[in-house]
């Protein structure tokens, strides 16, 4: 992703743009799932949905379904869409709160129409030319291998130069600290003047090299540990992810063209490594593609993703869990602040420290929302969840939760990458039902609420209803390229 958005923005003219990738080296995606800044990113790069179907496997997402995680036996849908339409100046969340004790009934889902379409196994294009309807936003799941594969060659075709070897050692400035080259294992060196670090946990520029510290949140967020295996396809692919909260963390199930991506991730200590591998093995929808691959790791980020010459991007600047799926999307924002800022004339200390001010600040609400999973729930039936429901969290979180309760109200703060409808669909997914609304939504008589609401409702059914289904629009998008 860095050499493809470096390629594609700086170009190869007046820069030159090396990339050095050992095939020892693996990595752990067996299937990604992605959310819909992914799509702004390949319109940058000119990729277009169908060079995603054809290249990756691809699969269109419309959210995250949570299953067991407020309650056994529950479940809800995370959308990327909004609930409703915006009256009066607030969100249609709170005229919904209203209603729903008006009518004594608990049915967000059916006002927002990724959901609608979720459940109903649906997919496709709205038109964009009437704002009076509402519009499908969507992400991808897809083949992680395949996704590399393809910025490869894209960046290859763009005048990027690859080097197929390991790092054996690291030269600064004696001066200044600032890297000044690579030695590669096969003999050969890469000298340089600004260098990405992409080498995963072990951080071999950020970290080994320039000491830049890590913040561990594991306290906060326990699960350490993670399998992942492949499977073959058993039924038709559904838009969305799955995530199953089992006892001693949970369960992803990423549906692709050609086969399920699947994985357990978990705390050890509440379950033991290889008991956690039988459950996962047990639990696979289709014959497994592969053996297991486990992957550890302390959920937190580097204090310092920039430093001196060196920006970290992936693994090597921090790991947040995939349970909301914003691991590419932290890879992506970082590329995009890298690009706004990028150095022509020298390194600018100020630039270096709002960088890992935003950075820093983005990772840290992403932590909240994901905390939330985990903190607003009714489970205890074993040690890890009561671990969880009784944890102490951040304050950032503890106001943002009585808030929500007491009145329905959304806390933005700086840097957040998952807004309102987001929170909203968590939370009471979760089990908190806010005591009350804004104000303004009082404004409508009890008579003209049902009318908007039923509105809504039925605009969001019919046009789901004219969806077709997912695969069949996917069968679409490959005629369309082979065509």
């Amino acid at each position: 992703m860095a050499a493809a958005c470096l390629a594609r923005n700086l170009g190869t003219r007046n820069h030159t743009i090396e990339v050095i990738e050992s095939p020892d080296i693996g990595t752990v995606g067996v299937g990604e799932a992605t959310i819909p800044m992914i799509n702004l990113f390949n319109k940058i790069l000119g990729v277009s949905p169908t060079d995603m179907v054809r290249e990756t496997e691809a699969t269109f997402k419309l959210g995250i379904e949570f299953v067991d995680w407020g309650g056994l036996g529950r479940s809800y849908i995370h959308p990327f869409g909004t609930y409703g339409a915006d009256m009066g100046g607030i969100s249609f969340i709170h005229y919904f709160l209203r209603q729903s004790l008006l009518n004594g009934t608990w049915t967000p889902e059916i006002y927002n129409l990724e959901t609608a379409a979720a459940r109903a196994g649906k997919f496709g294009v709205l038109p964009n030319n009437d704002p009076s309807r509402p519009s499908l936003n969507h992400a991808y799941h897809f083949d992680a291998a395949l996704y590399a594969d393809f910025l490869r060659r894209y960046s290859l075709k763009r005048g990027v130069v690859r080097h197929e070897a390991a790092v054996t050692q690291v030269h600064q400035d004696a001066e200044t600290g600032f890297v000044t080259a690579l030695d590669l294992k096969d003999g050969g060196q890469v000298e340089g003047d600004f260098f990405i670090d992409c080498s995963g946990f072990r951080g071999l520029l950020i970290e080994q090299t320039l000491k830049a510290g890590y913040e561990d949140w594991s306290h906060w967020l326990p699960c350490n540990r993670a399998w992942a295996v492949p499977c073959e396809r058993v039924e038709t692919p559904l838009p969305y992810t799955r995530s199953t909260a089992l006892e001693a963390g949970w369960q992803w199930r990423i549906p692709l063209q050609h086969r399920t991506g699947n994985g357990y991730v978990f705390c050890d200590g509440f379950i033991d490594e290889d008991q956690a591998a039988d459950k996962l093995m047990g639990w696979l929808d289709g014959k497994p593609l592969a053996d297991p691959r486990k992957l550890s790791f302390v959920t937190g980020h580097r204090r310092k993703m920039w430093s001196k010459n060196v920006v970290a991007l992936g693994l090597a600047s921090g790991f947040l869990e995939p349970l909301e799926s914003t691991s590419i999307h932290l890879v992506q924002s970082a590329l995009a602040k890298l690009m706004a800022f990028f150095p022509r004339d020298g390194f600018d200390p100020d630039v270096e420290d709002h960088f890992n001010t935003v950075m820093c600040g983005e990772y840290a609400n992403v932590r909240d929302f994901l905390i939330a999973h985990y903190k607003v729930t009714d489970r205890e039936d074993t040690p890890f969840w009561a671990y969880c429901k009784h944890m102490s969290v951040p304050d950032s979180l503890t106001q943002r939760l009585a808030i929500f309760e007491r009145g329905g109200m959304y806390v933005e703060p700086p840097y957040e990458l998952f807004r309102e409808a987001s929170w909203f669909a968590v939370l009471t997914g979760q089990g908190i039902r806010p005591r009350s609304w804004h104000p303004v939504a009082d404004m409508m008589t009890d008579a003209e609420l049902t009318h908007h609401t039923a509105q809504i409702r039925d605009l969001v059914a019919s046009t789901a209803a004219r969806l077709p289904p997912h695969e069949t629009f996917i069968r679409h998008c490959q005629q369309r390229q082979a065509s």
